[in-house]
């Protein structure tokens, strides 16, 4: 993995590996840092008091870790371990492991142009870093839309490679998006007059965007968006309501309610 050779800064989520425990505390090896390690005492291990700290730390273990203070005249770093949650740990060690795959990718696309990993590196791999984040965002971002990094300026045989290597193993996530319709139509044809409202509101501008409608009992529907993330979503939701309200507001045929689900 290619190691940051700066220091995190305080409040930052780091992975390590538990390199030494002692009666005080515990040292522990960043992974995403070139030569770099941090100490957690002993009072941020764990809530409450502590009676033997290898109940809860041991050599070798992987943890995610709070950066509390960094001191870098001394190269001191200051970790904390109880200070993260759950769902922190757990986005972070993600966020590590999909990192780790890009590079495993980043080879694969220098094997392809006969050059080494370094000379990627210097041609365009430090160039995706900077403009998208990670290495894993690159590949995220060519795999749902090469164009886009060809629009941020990217170009290169290499690009072909990297597209193609992106496409076979990177899954771009999806959220999916429900609310609730009520629709009514008071005119003798109004059956027809809901269904035109309701095919209105399945149509997306957009490839990568699933609007779908399902009845549920009249004037009951269930509408369910599919996007690449949630503010996509509630935009095409917020969208296929106001075709379906339009349509049958314009020329009195009737009314829409919506109803926002909101997910637990």
């Amino acid at each position: 993995m290619v190691k940051k050779l700066n220091y995190p800064e305080e409040g930052d989520l780091v992975v390590g590996t538990v390199r030494s425990v002692q009666g005080f505390g515990a040292f522990v090896k960043l992974e995403e840092y070139e030569n770099k390690e941090g100490f957690i005492h002993i009072s941020e291990v764990a809530p409450g008091w502590i009676k033997r700290i290898r109940n809860h730390v041991r050599e070798g273990q992987r943890v995610v870790c709070k950066v509390m203070h960094v001191d870098k005249s001394k190269g001191h770093i200051d970790l904390s371990l109880k200070r993260v949650n759950e769902h922190q740990r757990k986005e972070k060690i993600q966020e590590w492991k999909n990192e780790q795959k890009a590079e495993k990718l980043f080879e694969i696309v220098a094997e392809k142009l006969n050059k080494s990993v370094e000379q990627c590196y210097k041609e365009f791999g430090d160039k995706l870093i900077e403009k998208y984040g990670s290495l894993y965002s690159a590949f995220e971002e060519c795999a749902y839309d090469c164009e886009t990094l060809k629009k941020d300026g990217f170009s290169g045989e290499w690009l072909k490679h990297f597209e193609v290597i992106a496409k076979e193993n990177i899954q771009i996530p999806f959220v999916k998006i429900r609310g609730y319709l009520k629709v009514s139509s008071p005119k003798s044809d109004g059956i027809e007059h809901i269904r035109k409202a309701l095919k209105l509101g399945e149509e997306s501008g957009f490839e990568d965007v699933t609007v779908e409608i399902t009845y549920r009992g009249a004037p009951n529907y269930i509408i369910t968006v599919i996007a690449p993330d949630y503010k996509i979503a509630e935009e095409e939701m917020r969208k296929a309501v106001d075709r379906i309200s339009s349509y049958l507001q314009k020329g009195d045929l009737g009314s829409c309610e919506f109803t926002r689900h909101m997910e637990k």
